[in-house]
């Protein structure tokens, strides 16, 4: 079961807690029945099922409960934590230094995805300002130092390995000395892997351990391989000191829940998830955001960091705009801009509240995403008078030519576009009701700047009048609603979410 189906199944065992009229034993157990089986169908453990069923119920006592107490939120509450231990070794994970050099040393059998997951966590630290580089000291596998060339040269990143020297522990000293002295502060070394556990991986490890005197071990595993990923992460910490595990190919089989509880098991803190085979396709892991998004709760942390990667800088012209309550056709094609530069449309729908576990697989994404292109191919097709009038639809409206001269220009059909004209016009009526909200535009803790009933109000007035689908292709606008609170005490600001950036809408 892919770990979507497992948050689906969860969720819907969860949600019938309150659909039932009366909460006892019975619906209880049978919750946990459902929840029980679907983590057994993802291959997690039958031990730390069980566990996780005894602990539940041990937290559960209706004889004990007072009548006035919430038993809906006590019993979900409990779900969640006990989900959370799951996937929690329980140890901090290992984190680099800027200003100085940071040794990285990748281990892991051959074929799990090393020297991809290498490439992609340089990309990672890369995106985020670090002096990044790359080195192969894979010897073995033919084809591999070419493997990372290749990768390096399309992410733009230094690399270092050679075509006529056979030594790993030569090639890993060399090319941790060289980066050391050109001041490089994340330093990431490729190894040797074999097909199985073999003493001679594990004593080439041990060698270029020494040589390099790597301040992070990561051990990459294929998540595929299921519960046995236990065995295998605790043979490799035995041998050299593991300190970090990747766990890659989460994007599409039964073993995940077992993968990732086998790992936990093994009190070696999983930093990174592989999701697919684009450099993109990478998440970091936190255990809880990743339960809230499995449970489609989203991860508003992980959206924050989402957008400040983008280093939007504040667009004063658009947040007057919207304190005015004014928003353009144009303003709504600069939002689309940045939801489409923010990575993999599943990974963004997954961190808002709501849309989780309806978004993770690549179909759903591949639909969304053509469909967002569609709407902004049709803005291509308006002329600067349509994408900048204050007036928006009544412009389509009091001439119906300009609605046919758009779709012709676009290649659709006249529905089509006159179904865009009436989501801008749902869009931009919410923007105004926004704009009249005292203190929403004011730096700092929304909570205390807004009146909690308009806030409330405001989120039941976007629910109803925003079209499922293309609430889909806008990132969630009931989402992104709920998330101001803690996107403004976050530091994220209402100008990041909503900017449209330098360069957004040359059109």
């Amino acid at each position: 079961m892919v770990l979507a189906d497992l948050g689906r199944k969860i969720t819907t065992a969860l949600r019938s807690l309150s659909n039932a009229t009366v909460i006892n034993e019975e619906v209880l157990n049978s919750m946990l029945k459902e929840i029980c089986k679907a983590l057994l169908e993802a291959d997690v453990n039958i031990r730390l099922v069980k566990k996780l069923r005894e602990n539940v119920r041990s937290v559960i006592d209706f004889d004990d409960m007072a009548a006035g107490l919430n038993k809906r939120k006590m019993i979900q509450s409990a779900v969640y934590k006990e989900l959370v231990k799951l996937v929690d070794p329980g140890v901090k994970a290992w984190q680099p230094h800027k200003g100085r050099p940071n040794v990285i040393m990748f281990v892991g059998l051959q074929g799990s995805g090393k020297t991809t997951t290498c490439t992609k966590l340089a990309y990672h630290y890369q995106k985020k300002g670090w002096k990044v580089c790359l080195i192969c000291a894979d010897t073995f596998r033919a084809g591999a130092f070419d493997q990372l060339k290749q990768n390096a040269t399309k992410a733009r990143i230094p690399f270092y390995g050679s075509y006529t020297e056979m030594d790993p522990v030569v090639i890993a000293q060399e090319g941790v000395d060289k980066f050391k002295q050109e001041n490089f502060e994340i330093v990431i070394v490729d190894t040797s892997g074999r097909h199985k556990q073999e003493e001679s991986l594990f004593e080439e490890m041990l060698q270029v351990s020494n040589v390099t005197k790597p301040d992070n071990i990561v051990y990459v595993m294929d998540a595929s391989i299921g519960q046995a990923c236990e065995a295998q992460a605790r043979a490799f910490k035995e041998k050299v000191d593991v300190a970090s595990v990747i766990v890659t190919k989460l994007d599409g089989h039964a073993k995940g829940g077992g993968a990732l509880s086998a790992v936990a098991a093994t009190k070696s803190p999983i930093i990174f998830i592989g999701t697919g085979e684009h450099i993109d396709d990478f998440e970091q892991f936190k255990v809880q955001p990743f339960v809230s998004k499995l449970l489609g709760m989203g991860d508003i942390e992980g959206l924050i960091d989402k957008v400040n990667d983008l280093k939007l800088e504040d667009n004063e012209e658009l947040i007057g705009k919207l304190k005015q309550g004014v928003f353009t056709l144009r303003d709504m094609y600069e939002q689309f801009q940045n939801i489409m530069k923010m990575g993999p449309f599943s990974q963004i729908m997954g961190m808002i509240p709501g849309f989780g576990s309806d978004f993770m697989s690549k179909g759903n994404e591949q639909e969304s995403m053509a469909r967002l292109k569609k709407l902004m191919t049709i803005m291509d097709s308006m002329n600067d008078q349509e994408l900048d009038s204050k007036e928006g639809a009544k412009l389509f409206s009091r001439c119906p030519g300009r609605v046919n001269r758009v779709a012709r220009g676009a290649g659709v059909s006249a529905r089509d576009v006159q179904e865009l004209i009436s989501q801008y016009t749902k869009f931009a009526a919410m923007v105004k009701k926004m704009g009249g909200i005292k203190g929403l535009f004011k730096g700092g803790d929304l909570s205390k700047n807004v009146n909690p009933a308009q806030m409330a109000k405001l989120n039941q007035q976007m629910a109803k009048m925003m079209d499922p689908r293309i609430l889909q292709q806008m990132g969630g606008m009931g989402g992104l609603q709920s998330m101001m609170r803690q996107l403004q005490g976050a530091g994220g600001g209402l100008g990041n979410l909503m900017g449209g950036g330098p360069g957004g809408g040359n059109k």
